[in-house]
Parts: structure tokens; C-alpha cells; sequence
């Protein structure tokens, strides 16, 4: 079981990626020592009326310099509080919370996987492709302006999707992976509900094993308030009905166990 902490982290530096896009690097080094790809933080703001923390995924993760960074966009006056935030700043955190994505199936160098990041879905996949140890193809959709993609660029070729075209594939992201004819032994994705449907129905229709983390809104972030649940193929063995909480149970699931 992964031990959470609950922590004051001191900030390092927060950089503007693109519009409403921050990174931010926090140091603390017993949750960046416990962190896994596909983990998130639980981030409390300084208001005191802000009484819920704001859950964002990990991107990376620094075990050397104790630190994690943390991509995300601005869409609330959470959000924007953390934007403004600056070198030697603190915040109080907590994790690292929920489940990430499981590497054991990919063994070998041999291996060949599909990453799939959609929007803000895409930080997530960046700590993952630096740490799986086979051929990565790595298939980032946008909807306009890019981030983060030069930085997945050492570790896998680079697929792009735009919903206008501008650049890469015009489409979504199966759209890129159809074009380009990718195929693996195991996909990877996060992003928003739509996008991981198609990235089900492709892996379904081409039989290939998928992890998928689901983006959701979240109240406690650690399993308590069930304001998170997703509909399972399995029933809960708390609440007795089809459902798991993508907070605790989450947010990473295999395809064959949630529905979409």
C-alpha cells in the first residue's frame, strides 16, 4: 500500500507553457521518494474559503532533487492562486494519492506501447515515457496550441493531432494513430471521457491491452466522499453497485474494467 503524506512543500519555480498552461516544481522529498507515474497531488490554496484541495497529475518526477513537477491548466480561482505562486513559496500538499499506471507488463526492451496524452491529459503521460523501458510512440492531441511536446521528444517519436489541423494529424488522436498505422503491445492514454472511449474502442477492435487514467472532478481525493465514481464492469465491495472511486481505486484502470 502506498503511504500519502500530507506536507508543506516548498515551490522551486513556476513557468508559463502557454496560454493558461504553469509548470510548477515543488520540493519534498518523502512524497517525490513514494511517487509513481499516474499519481496525482492534492493541492490546498491559501484561502481559507477554498476549503476543497485541487487534484493535479504528476508529471514528473525528480527522486535526486526530492522534487515533482506539475503541469496544469488554469480554470478556476484555484488554479489561478497556484499560478501566481513563486520561488521559495510553500503550499500544502498531499500524496502521492490513487493508483498509477502499472509497468510490470512491459518487461523488455522488446516491447513496443502506444502513449496517448489528450489536453491536460498529457502532462501525466511525461514521467511515464521516461520510465518505461521499450519503444515508446508517443500520440499527444491538442486543440490548439502545443505544450510539453519538444520534452517528449527524447524518449519516443512523436505523433501530434490537432482539431484544426494546424498541426500533425487534423482530428483526434485515433485519427493520428489510424494515419500513421501504430500498433503495440500495450496503450497507455489519459485525457478527457470521449477521448478514452475512442482509445477503448480501438483497443478492443485491435486487441491490445490498455491502461487508461480518467480525469474527474474530486472532493476529498483520497476515497471517503464517492463524488468521483466511475461505472465498473465489477461491483464495488464498499458501496455493493457497479462503480469505483477514480480517486482511490483510479485514476488509472485497465479498459476491460470501467465502462466508457
Amino acid at each position: 500500500m502506498v503511504e500519502t503524506f500530507k506536507k508543506t512543500a516548498v515551490v522551486t519555480s513556476v513557468d508559463k507553457l502557454a496560454e493558461d498552461i504553469y509548470s510548477m516544481w515543488i520540493k519534498d522529498s518523502s512524497i517525490a521518494a513514494a511517487a509513481k507515474p499516474g499519481q496525482f497531488l492534492s493541492l490546498y490554496c491559501k484561502n481559507g474559503n477554498k476549503l476543497l484541495p485541487r487534484p493535479i497529475s504528476i508529471c514528473e518526477i525528480d527522486k535526486d532533487r526530492a522534487s515533482l513537477r506539475l503541469v496544469y491548466r488554469v480554470i478556476g480561482n484555484g488554479t489561478e492562486e497556484f499560478s501566481h505562486l513563486s520561488e521559495s513559496d510553500t503550499i500544502e500538499i498531499m500524496g502521492p494519492l490513487g493508483n498509477g499506471f502499472s509497468l510490470s507488463d512491459i518487461t523488455n526492451k522488446s516491447n513496443k506501447v502506444i502513449l496517448i496524452g489528450g489536453g491536460i491529459g498529457i502532462p501525466p503521460m511525461l514521467e511515464l515515457a521516461k520510465q518505461l523501458p521499450c519503444e515508446k510512440q508517443i500520440v499527444l492531441g491538442y486543440r490548439d496550441q502545443l505544450f510539453l511536446n519538444n520534452e517528449f521528444e527524447q524518449y519516443g517519436q512523436v505523433y501530434i493531432s490537432t482539431e484544426d489541423g494546424s498541426v500533425g494529424t487534423k482530428g483526434n488522436v485515433i485519427d493520428a494513430i489510424k494515419e500513421y498505422g501504430l500498433v503495440g503491445d500495450m496503450i497507455f492514454a489519459c485525457g478527457p471521457t470521449p477521448m478514452l472511449k475512442g482509445v477503448k474502442a480501438f483497443a478492443k477492435e485491435h486487441n491490445i491491452p490498455a491502461q487508461l487514467s480518467m480525469e474527474e472532478r474530486m472532493a476529498c481525493g483520497i476515497g471517503a466522499c464517492l463524488a468521483c465514481v466511475c461505472k465498473s464492469i465489477e461491483k464495488d465491495h464498499h458501496t455493493n453497485v457497479n462503480n469505483k472511486r477514480v480517486c482511490k481505486d483510479g485514476p488509472v484502470f485497465y479498459a476491460d474494467e470501467i465502462e466508457l
